[in-house]
């Protein structure tokens, strides 16, 4: 299982929210380089990032962040936030993201989508972010209406082999991810899955493993100090 340690990011500054809610928004690292650094130095391959600011206005303001991450690391980026169109996925990989998570555009523009895919194949992902079963977008702002588990066969009838599934009940809580929810989802779709929201400590990462999930994302149990990133990349195995 693939450990992707996250970086968020607003107004050029690393934060967490709390259940996505904008008015929560602190900052808890000064610096996104030293902080990607950090986690290569416990081991760990892969960064999952956010744009914040991408996400909620459709506007990416923090890509030159994302290229010196990028340049100055060498890990591999899944970068989500703000990207809409094709001319938005050419920006993403030539700033040297591995692979592009589409997020509220999924919902709004499935032919984006399977076009994303067509050219792209797996370096795509799309982002199934779920309050109360119901996919959500611009940032976590609006009801889609969507039931989670038909947009995400949705996706995979798309061609898309990866979804990254957050329950906003649980991100930035610490509470645990939402077991019941994902073990729906394996049984719904055959894409890889990876599980982003309320990871708070290394038995959660035990236990996502062995679910046989692709991935697990760990955003504020980092930066709180609940985890120990290294032990977590070594209980994902291979990377």
């Amino acid at each position: 299982m693939i450990i992707e340690p996250a970086i968020d990011l607003k107004d050029g500054k690393v934060v967490r929210l709390l259940k996505g809610d904008f008015d929560t928004v602190h900052k808890v690292a000064e610096n996104p380089i030293v902080t990607a650094q950090a986690f290569a130095a416990a081991g760990a391959k892969y960064i999952h990032m956010v744009d914040l600011d991408g996400a909620k206005s459709g506007r990416r303001v923090n890509s030159a962040i994302v290229k010196a991450v990028a340049d100055r690391t060498g890990m591999k980026i899944e970068l989500g936030g703000g990207i809409r169109c094709m001319a938005d996925l050419e920006a993403v990989f030539a700033m040297g993201v591995w692979r592009a998570v589409i997020g509220s555009a999924a919902v709004t523009d499935p032919d984006f989508v399977r076009a994303a895919v067509e050219r792209y194949g797996e370096r795509i992902a799309v982002g199934v972010d779920t309050q109360d079963g119901k996919v959500k977008t611009a940032g976590w702002i609006e009801d889609s209406g969507l039931d989670y588990l038909a947009f995400a066969k949705q996706m995979e009838d798309l061609g898309v082999k990866t979804l990254i599934f957050t329950d906003i009940e649980t991100d930035g809580a610490l509470s645990g991810p939402s077991y019941e929810r994902l073990r729906a989802l394996q049984s719904a779709v055959d894409c890889q899955i990876v599980a982003s929201g309320g990871v708070s400590n290394n038995q959660d990462i035990e236990r996502l493993a062995e679910m046989g999930l692709y991935g697990a994302i760990i955003g504020k149990a980092y930066y709180a100090g609940t985890i120990d990133l290294a032990e977590a990349v070594r209980t994902g195995g291979e990377q």
